[in-house]
């Protein structure tokens, strides 16, 4: 049987962000039951609120602890600044720490691999997931999602990148970006998430997107607030008909052996099994209790 990195598949079709300085909204996001959680601790942090947030943010992991429904994560600084540096240390010392952490503000390769030299050095289990927001780590993304067996998903800050390329986040103008990203994650076999979409106004809008994104291989979505978790879900769960063609294609090649099949028809060739395995692992994560 196909042996990829089935034990780090799970679902992350959608996740929130709750500010670091607004504790209270922790349990409320895990209510929501997205895939992930996010606490953060960059963007939406003022300066002088960045040692407070650190501070209200480390303990929500013990009096939340994980129940392998909802991956915990944080959004730390940039890891050129005192205050990544800061946050990495405090989460390092935590004595019940978060899955893991969003990485913002990438640049290279060397950036995760010093991360994955660190955490192992101290013994942690913290995962990994890269927010590609520059143009530097949009040319070197394939490298990125390589650099340590830890990362476990590419998340696309669309808002940023924009930024870098000089024009508006449309999904024309982004396309390319996007497009390369999932040659990235797919390579690596990681996941990968697309920024959250804005206008909460606009719902129609929020499922042209998540479907466009579905099609084009992306793995998932962010949101800015529970009602956009239901649609985003949707769109990024696999389907009856897709488990049901996963089912039949991996159970064909198992008994035949061969390089190569024939299945409704079609001639499917070995390379196939990778998405087919991840589909029925996903929908075997949906479907446990």
């Amino acid at each position: 049987m196909e042996t990829i990195a089935q034990a780090n598949i799970r679902p992350r079709r959608s996740f929130l962000f709750v500010p670091g300085t607004g504790p209270q909204l922790f349990p409320k996001a895990l209510a929501a039951t997205p895939d992930i959680v996010c606490v953060d601790l960059e963007d939406a942090i003022a300066p002088d609120d960045k040692v407070s947030a650190r501070k209200a943010t480390i303990p929500l992991f013990a009096q939340y602890p994980d129940d392998d429904q909802v991956e915990r994560l944080v959004r730390i600084n940039a890891l050129n600044s005192a205050d990544g540096l800061a946050d990495l240390l405090a989460l390092l010392k935590c004595d019940t720490p978060p899955n893991g952490i969003m990485v913002p503000k990438v640049k290279s390769p060397d950036d995760i691999r010093l991360l994955d030299d660190l955490f192992t050095s101290e013994n942690s289990k913290l995962r990994i997931q890269v927010i590609i927001e520059t143009n530097e780590a949009l040319e070197a993304c394939f490298d990125i999602a390589q650099a340590s067996p830890r990362v476990d998903a590419l998340l696309f800050g669309g808002a940023d990148m924009s930024a870098e390329l000089r024009v508006e986040p449309t999904w024309e103008a982004l396309l390319y970006a996007r497009s390369r990203l999932v040659h990235a994650a797919a390579s690596a076999q990681i996941d990968l998430i697309d920024v959250p979409y804005l206008d909460l106004n606009d719902m129609p809008g929020l499922e042209i997107e998540a479907s466009l994104c579905a099609q084009l291989g992306m793995t998932g979505k962010g949101a800015i607030h529970p009602n956009q978790l239901e649609p985003i879900n949707r769109h990024f769960t696999p389907n009856i008909e897709a488990i049901t063609r996963a089912r039949k294609i991996t159970s064909t090649f198992e008994a035949a052996g061969t390089g190569l099949v024939v299945v409704e028809g079609k001639l499917i060739e070995k390379p196939v099994l990778r998405s087919m395995y991840r589909i029925l692992a996903i929908a075997d994560r949906l479907a446990a209790p």
